[in-house]
């Protein structure tokens, strides 16, 4: 796949506290992969490329509402966020209490995604881009191929990666600017994600070479 910004952009899924903060609600089971992945230093080191080349940046956040708790079925890691009330705000038009908590961006993350430039889509609901506006955004900008990073990595990261190949993208996996959680019972969601990158994505990189191609 060939990374030109002309109709290349940088998009990550949940650049947010509760999934990438030692304070986060998921720390304990995605730390231990976000450490050993670099992913917070690596996603940094995307979004400074990009910024510095000129590639459009797109932000798909992860956000639950009051009205979500209403929910009458959800999976296993619905179920966990919800009960936690990980990516919880307290409104669609209300950012009460929104700095600095759990949904919010990391710290580190937010003078590139408050720039006024990054685009930032309407909120995922569950894992994948269907209920958002992040296709749209990026077919109005002409994109056609995708960076794709963020977390995590076997649930938002594949279910962006499966739908925006379906939507007739190309598509990039940055394989270290990811991490995915770890369970005693379900197994590691990180290298079950790279399985599937493997046999799906158009490509998977490193953080150095998906920067490397991006000069």
């Amino acid at each position: 796949m060939e990374i030109k910004k002309i109709d290349t952009a940088v998009v990550f899924t949940d650049p947010q506290n509760d999934v990438l903060s030692e304070e986060g609600t998921s720390w304990d089971v995605v730390g231990a992969s976000v450490t050993e992945n670099r992913t917070v230093e690596n996603m940094e080191r995307i979004f400074e490329a990009a910024k510095a080349g000129g590639y459009e940046v797109f932000i798909s956040p992860h956000y639950f509402y009051p009205v979500d708790y209403g929910w009458r079925m959800n999976g296993p890691l619905e179920t966990n966020e919800l009960e936690t009330r990980t990516f919880a705000r307290t409104g669609p038009l209300d950012l009460t209490g929104f700095r600095n908590s759990g949904a919010d961006w990391l710290d580190r993350f937010r003078p590139y995604i408050e720039d006024g430039k990054t685009v930032v889509a309407s909120p995922h609901k569950v894992f994948g881009p269907e209920t958002n506006d992040l296709v749209l955004q990026l077919r109005k900008r002409g994109i056609g191929r995708i960076i794709l990073g963020g977390m995590l990595a076997n649930m938002c990261v594949e279910s962006h990666m499966r739908h925006l190949i379906e939507e007739g993208f190309e598509v990039t996996v940055a394989r270290d600017a990811t991490a995915g959680p770890r369970h005693p019972v379900w197994g590691d969601g990180y290298q079950a994600a790279i399985i599937n990158y493997s046999f799906c994505a158009h490509a998977l990189l490193s953080t150095d070479e998906v920067i490397d191609r991006m000069r």
